[in-house]
């Protein structure tokens, strides 16, 4: 290992997992890209997706988007009853990257995500690849999430990570950055060829 680099550090949605609210909506709508941004917008935008990521309950978040727009019950009620509808797939060229990393048995591989903690059980179900991590830090387990310091501390905590000796990746630059200031090396994730250089002037070859 080069550089003294131990642990490489994962987030899951947009760099190993597609998910995408779009792609329920899109059937819901039928096609109608307009109504479908109106809807993601300003009635579910990702912002209200977040609470989620970061502890809240789904009843709960449910119930009060209902209670504030009664009349589209049924679309809001999709985004959680039809969740699983949202994940589009896995990246195969990441998760070769991430299979090469698991073979040279010298990493510490670990996940940091932010997921809702009542649907990621659904995930580790549908992706092999998720049981390949010696850890993974769920942010609505946690009840924070990125890029608020406190999940990465816990996330060096209860793996004993180094920062200096760590490399983080992730699809969103405000992640990264955070982790960055915390004394992470940081990769910001745009596709796996990109990945594989950034990890390569790191001393990590595959």
């Amino acid at each position: 290992m080069g550089n003294n680099i131990k642990t490489i550090i994962f987030d899951l949605g947009g760099v190993l997992i597609d998910w995408n609210p779009e792609y329920v909506y899109r059937k819901i709508f039928d096609n109608d890209e307009q109504k479908m941004r109106w809807f993601l917008t300003e009635i579910c935008p990702y912002s209200w997706n977040e609470n989620q990521d970061a502890g809240k309950s789904w009843e709960q978040a449910i119930a009060e988007k209902v209670a504030e727009y009664p009349q589209y019950r049924e679309w809001i009620e999709a985004y959680y009853g039809r969740w699983e509808e949202m994940l589009g797939g896995s990246n195969a060229q990441t998760v070769e990257v991430l299979r090469q990393l698991k073979q040279r048995n010298g990493y510490q591989l670990l996940a940091l995500t932010n997921w809702s903690a009542e649907t990621f059980p659904t995930a580790m179900r549908h992706f092999e690849f998720l049981h390949w991590f010696d850890g993974i830090v769920v942010s609505g387990a946690e009840k924070t999430r990125k890029p608020f310091p406190k999940i990465y501390k816990i996330l060096f905590e209860r793996y004993k990570v180094t920062p200096s000796e760590a490399i983080f990746i992730d699809d969103n630059r405000k992640n990264v950055e955070a982790g960055q200031q915390l004394g992470l090396n940081g990769v910001c994730f745009s596709d796996a060829e990109q990945l594989k250089e950034q990890l390569a002037s790191f001393g990590v070859e595959l």
